[in-house]
């Protein structure tokens, strides 16, 4: 923030590292940002992701080989086999079994009868792997959106940089003048005071 030659240039380097950082991260961070903001509410929307439904109060007692039945019920689901079920996920206090198919669709048994209490699409693992860059492509992770992350850190930085500068030198000025008022204002005083 200096007026050398040193501070015009850095002035300089971080304008341009500010033109560019956001000419470049502009795409991967509108992607982050939208797909962000969708998974802030993917418990709210049921077009992210299906509301959990609550079974039965008793005591989880289904069996897998039940559970894949339940699966192969749902011709959208497209269960045929284990193959096509990407995960379980138990949740005991509910009363509840997700079944997260490798299609994507969701359905939600009765822990203790087996009965499908929901069927529904899930779109919030694909807007996640969309929000980390996985979806694109493996390397698009830690090639694009990282690199992306770091511009936008170097976005924040020169930003408050940036932000900052003109502050200073505000500051620096009125201390400037109230000085110079001072010695001003001290040089009248000693000529008036001056024996004649």
């Amino acid at each position: 923030m200096a007026r050398g030659p040193i501070g015009k240039a850095c002035n300089k380097w971080s304008r341009s590292m500010h033109r560019w950082g956001a000419i470049l991260a502009s795409v991967p961070l509108m992607i982050v940002i939208a797909s962000g903001l969708l998974l802030q509410w993917k418990k709210e929307l049921a077009w992210v992701q299906p509301p959990e439904r609550r079974g039965t109060e008793a005591a989880p007692s289904i069996g897998l080989g039940a559970i894949l039945q339940a699966a192969k019920s749902e011709p959208r689901a497209g269960v045929r086999s284990w193959a096509d079920i990407d995960r379980l996920d138990f949740r005991p206090a509910r009363g509840v079994v997700k079944v997260l198919c490798a299609s994507r669709w969701e359905l939600q048994l009765d822990a203790a009868s087996g009965a499908v209490l929901s069927s529904a699409y899930r779109r919030s693992d694909l807007i996640e792997s969309i929000h980390d860059g996985s979806f694109f492509h493996s390397a698009a992770k830690h090639w694009v959106f990282f690199p992306a992350g770091v511009a936008l850190l170097g976005l924040w930085v020169t930003g408050l940089y940036l932000w900052a500068l003109p502050l200073v030198a505000r500051r620096n000025g009125r201390r400037r003048r109230g000085a110079h008022r001072g010695a001003v204002t001290s040089g009248s005083t000693s000529t008036s005071t001056s024996p004649e």
